[in-house]
């Protein structure tokens, strides 16, 4: 081979060298000293009654807080000691909230198959450094009835009240999230989230199982699960310690 035609070779080989130098140094990731960025942790659900949270999850018949004037302080009671809501007597409680006074002589259960008041649970969910009192109350048709109160100024504010058939409610940072099984087949998931006066509605959703349509199935019912919002007219932490 010629020298000119060395050169002419060469030249080509020695541009493609350049590119391919350049694609290589011009990537999208980090550098070697460049930092990795921080990773925030989500908050995962929680159940505040880890033993009625197995359950196969009827819709919460929750009140809508969207129009409702602020709440009102429980009659009855009088002013709160140092011990605040953890030192209340819960059947004292609940003979003060007209609501819930025709159940407040059910007698105290520990664990579900029965009918009663499970034990109460405090948690902050105003995120104030403050625990709010939460109340269940289940009947003998497989419904629950669940309560939130708050102290402000030595008095009690009923915040929250919900109810539905084999309800779970957990915590999910300082929300409260209440799931049930809708009569479609569907579950049912309401958030609740303090807006200064009260736990108020900030989501509503349901999730549906999806029939498995991969080969050699057959179309049958394998769950897969498709989450889907739908509005509805239902309304919508920490772990909580018991007092």
């Amino acid at each position: 081979m010629t020298l000119r035609l060395r050169l002419l070779l060469g030249v080509p080989l020695a541009v493609l060298a350049v590119v391919v130098l350049c694609a290589c140094g011009s990537t999208g990731g980090l550098d070697a000293s460049e930092p990795a960025p921080p990773v925030s942790v989500q908050p995962s659900p929680k159940p505040l009654w880890p033993g009625w949270s197995g359950a196969t999850l009827s819709a919460p018949g929750a009140e809508t807080a969207t129009k409702l004037p602020p709440p009102e302080p429980l009659d009855g009671l009088g002013e709160l000691g140092p011990g605040g809501l953890a030192k209340l007597d819960v059947h004292e409680l609940l003979r003060a909230d007209p609501r819930l006074r025709p159940l407040a002589d059910r007698p105290m259960i520990d664990k579900p198959g029965r009918s009663g008041i499970r034990p109460p649970v405090l948690v902050d969910l105003s995120g104030d450094g403050r625990p709010e009192l939460l109340l269940a109350i289940d009947l003998e048709s497989g419904r629950s009835a669940v309560v939130v109160y708050a102290e402000r100024g030595g008095k009690v504010y009923p915040v929250l009240f919900t109810a539905g058939k084999r309800i779970a409610v957990e915590v999910l940072g300082t929300d409260l999230l209440v799931r049930s099984p809708c009569a479609d087949g569907g579950e049912q998931a309401v958030r609740y989230h303090w807006d200064g006066k009260r736990m108020s509605t900030v989501s509503d959703t349901k999730s549906y199982r999806k029939p498995d349509r991969s080969p050699g199935r057959g179309g049958d019912d394998s769950p897969s699960t498709r989450p889907s919002s739908e509005p509805s007219s239902t309304p919508s932490a920490r772990p909580g310690t018991r007092p």
